[in-house]
């Protein structure tokens, strides 16, 4: 019998090494990372799709932002021939169509000549004296397409825009652009900025910073497992469990051509966490059993550790699993990767720990008890006498959590969202130094696109239709926030004024309709029309108005997005119809999807795991019971969020799916060890200090290698990295203290398992 069990337990262990080496072989075969950020969201949401429509009516994209500095101003030969130069560096780029570079050298002048409208280029050769640099100063200061947009007021930064597709930024390219702005620096200081240079730079810094953190991770949880279990037998096949399990699941999602994104990189820390939690149970029953049976056999230790855990360990191994399954229900495509595949990664741990470790103890022996640990005397130890305190005072801890909910409460009103990207780097940061800069003489890098829609053909050319886009850019202009606007009526302005011997008074939208559309057919035969079709459709029945944001955090976008819609009531007595666009728009929705998946998660997965509860302990009480430490974890962390000023991001999110996954563990165990202990003994206070020095020993060694396993993120070099680090690990503090306080009191006060006697 000893033999076939031996050969059963090598049998296991090389199953496991050969789906690891399949695993292996997918990752290293398959496994891609999908860095743009589009791809993060849902493109059959109307939103996304009316969006994607606007981009190609009016190719609307986001544009790779270069300033050039001379502190002594630019309008100098040496820095406009940087401008010249760099501007036909860039439009020889394979990744950057011509026409989509934007800079003083390419934009257009319009001006009059001759009774009729002309369009010129400010210059195509580099001025050569002061007449002609003050002409061409003369020129850009007269113009306010160009003034304030391309030039800064102060004439001291000029800047160069390259629009380029979502699918075009890598990191090869971003390397190119960096290595030609480093080119033409000195006296000039070269800037370079943009969203695709947030976005593509975070999508590449976040999966290679979490990279550097799991050998971190790995190494603290090493160390605390080998404090907590005094075993490196035990510690090396707990550790094995998380990190086959890890393998396991980047390999199911290779094999499965799923793409790795920023959120699922945090997969490998979760599972490493999470995944120990069964390893500590089941080595920590045992350590137990043998301290209570010094002879006992192998066979008769793991009989006894699989008899007598295996069903909590399954229990919270499903629990958990259902917290990450219920992010299904959001829209966002790598939250619901994340969730899946988080709950693969639960579920191989589970079976791992299950088989492989029965399999390595039977194979390699049971775990030397350390003799410092002394005879075994329960009665004599610490986890009976905070048993005692907390008993002693229930009704103190019961008043205390809920002037502790009654804070969180007013915390969680407090919650606000947040869609910024660069909130994500720190304020120091070079990325958000250039980003200030360019924010602080310029518009902004952030877009918000405004897209009209009218019944009839040359909607745009009436007056009244104009004028009310202008007033809308106005109104929306005097929050802090918008720094610039720019749409059809800003071409029709500078035509009127120019036709007009560039008097001041006729800088207006003319009355006669007539005229308008005379100025734009004069413009459409003088000058490049595609900058015209940036801000109309050719039929002159959609617009699209660009507003500029110095902030692409949701606050701003939202305010903006308000004031614009103030204007929804005059725009369809004009028959005309508003709707948003562009990646600042797409970023706010993206969030708000987030959250709205978050809360349905949330509601999704308390439920679930009430019901599931109760249907384990045949009890609905023990299933609300249960689910009091997670509600109060999820209560006190959004509570913190709110008080601390901690937005609600992408990162931040996924907090409460955390904290119900792993923080259910505790209050299954303990619940299920007081079940046994009741049983057993038919004593009310025995029972309590048993399962106290039993299951909350255990959930206690959990917390703290949980606890220290995410404080590793606190070395993050993103701060909401650092913040989801801190506030997991205040969860899992707070699950557990939740769980041996308010949860214990109430179960003994409400006498479950016993009647009011205190006996069975």
């Amino acid at each position: 019998m000893k033999r076939n069990l031996l050969k059963f337990s090598w049998l296991v262990l090389v199953i496991v090494l050969l789906i690891t080496a399949l695993a292996f072989v997918s990752v290293k075969k398959n496994s891609r990372m999908e860095t743009n950020l589009d791809k993060y969201m849902p493109q059959n949401h109307p939103a996304f799709i009316y969006s994607n429509q606007a981009e190609k009516w009016f190719n609307i994209k986001d544009a790779i932002v270069i300033a050039v500095e001379n502190k002594e101003g630019i309008f100098n030969p040496s820095t406009l021939k940087k401008i010249k130069d760099l501007t036909k560096k860039l439009q020889k780029m394979r990744e950057i169509k011509k026409e989509d570079v934007t800079s003083l050298y390419t934009a257009d002048n319009i001006v009059a000549s001759e009774g009729s409208l002309d369009v010129k280029k400010f210059y195509k050769r580099i001025p050569g004296n002061k007449e002609e640099l003050e002409k061409l100063r003369k020129e850009v200061e007269d113009n306010e397409m160009v003034f304030g947009r391309l030039v800064s007021k102060d004439e001291t930064v000029a800047i160069i825009l390259a629009r380029i597709d979502d699918d075009t930024f890598n990191q090869n390219f971003y390397k190119k652009i960096l290595k030609l702005a480093r080119q033409y620096e000195g006296p000039e200081k070269i800037y370079v900025a943009g969203r695709p240079i947030v976005e593509g730079t975070l999508a590449y810094l976040m999966p290679k910073d979490m990279k550097r953190m799991v050998p971190i991770v790995i190494l603290v949880i090493v160390v605390v497992l080998m404090l907590v279990l005094g075993s490196l037998k035990n510690t090396f096949f707990t550790l094995m469990v998380v990190l086959l399990s890890t393998v396991w699941t980047f390999g199911l999602m290779a094999a499965l051509h799923v793409p790795i994104y920023a959120v699922t990189t945090m997969i490998p820390v979760m599972l490493i966490a999470i995944g120990v939690a069964y390893g500590i149970h089941l080595y920590t029953h045992l350590t137990l059993f043998l301290k209570e049976n010094p002879g006992a056999s192998r066979e008769e230790g793991i009989e006894d550790m699989l008899t007598q855990m295996w069903k909590p360990v399954l229990m919270t191994a499903v629990t958990t699993m259902v917290g990450f399954v219920s992010l299904v229900t959001s829209q966002v495509y790598p939250v619901k990767y994340f969730g899946l595949f988080s709950a693969f990664g639960v579920f191989v741990a589970l079976l791992l720990s299950l088989g492989m470790i029965p399999a390595a103890i039977y194979v390699f022996g049971l775990p030397k008890i350390r003799k410092k640990e002394g005879p075994h005397r329960p009665e004599e130890s610490f986890y009976y006498r905070i048993t005692d305190k907390i008993i002693g005072g229930r009704y103190i801890v019961v008043i205390a959590t809920a002037l502790l909910l009654a804070v969180s409460f007013y915390g969680i009103s407090r919650v606000w969202i947040s869609s910024s990207f660069l909130a994500k780097f720190e304020k120091d940061s070079e990325i958000r130094k250039t980003d200030r800069f360019i924010n602080q003489h310029f518009g902004g890098t952030t877009t918000l696109n405004v897209i009209l829609e009218g019944k009839e053909e040359d909607t745009m050319k009436r007056p009244e239709v104009l004028k009310t886009i202008l007033e809308m850019q106005r109104e929306a202009e005097k929050l802090p926030m918008v720094g610039n606007s720019f749409s059809l009526g800003d071409f029709v302005k500078r035509m009127n004024k120019v036709m007009h011997a560039d008097k001041k008074e006729y800088e207006t939208i003319p009355d006669d309709k007539n005229l308008i559309a005379q100025y734009l057919l004069l413009y459409e035969m003088s000058g490049d029309p595609e900058n015209l079709w940036r801000v109309v459709d050719y039929k002159y029945k959609k617009a699209n108005v660009t507003f500029q944001l110095k902030s692409d955090d949701s606050k701003a976008l939202k305010e903006a997005i308000k004031v614009i819609n103030g204007f929804k009531d005059k725009f369809k007595k004009l028959g005309i119809e508003i709707h948003f666009a562009g990646s600042g728009y797409k970023a706010l929705v993206f969030t708000d999807l987030l959250l709205e998946g978050q809360i349905k998660s949330l509601l999704l997965s308390l439920l679930i795991v009430v019901v599931l509860l109760t249907i384990m302990f045949k009890k609905l009480s023990i299933g609300l019971i249960g689910s009091i430490p997670i509600t109060i974890t999820t209560a006190v962390t959004f509570g913190v969020m709110g008080l601390l000023n901690i937005p609600l991001s992408s990162t931040t999110a996924l907090i409460s799916s955390i904290a119900i996954g792993i923080g259910i563990d505790y209050a299954i165990h303990f619940i299920d060890r007081y079940r046994i202990y009741a049983h057993q003994t038919g004593d009310k206070l025995l029972t309590s200090r048993l399962t106290m020095y039993h299951s909350g020993r255990a959930i206690f060694y959990n917390a703290l290698v949980v606890i220290a396993g995410f404080m590793v993120l606190i070395f993050s070099v993103f701060p909401p990295n650092r913040t989801l680090g801190a506030l997991v690990s205040m969860n899992m503090m707070v699950s557990f203290l939740g769980t041996i306080t308010i949860m214990f009191a109430i179960l003994y006060m409400k006498n479950t398992y016993f009647k009011k006697g205190g006996k069975a």
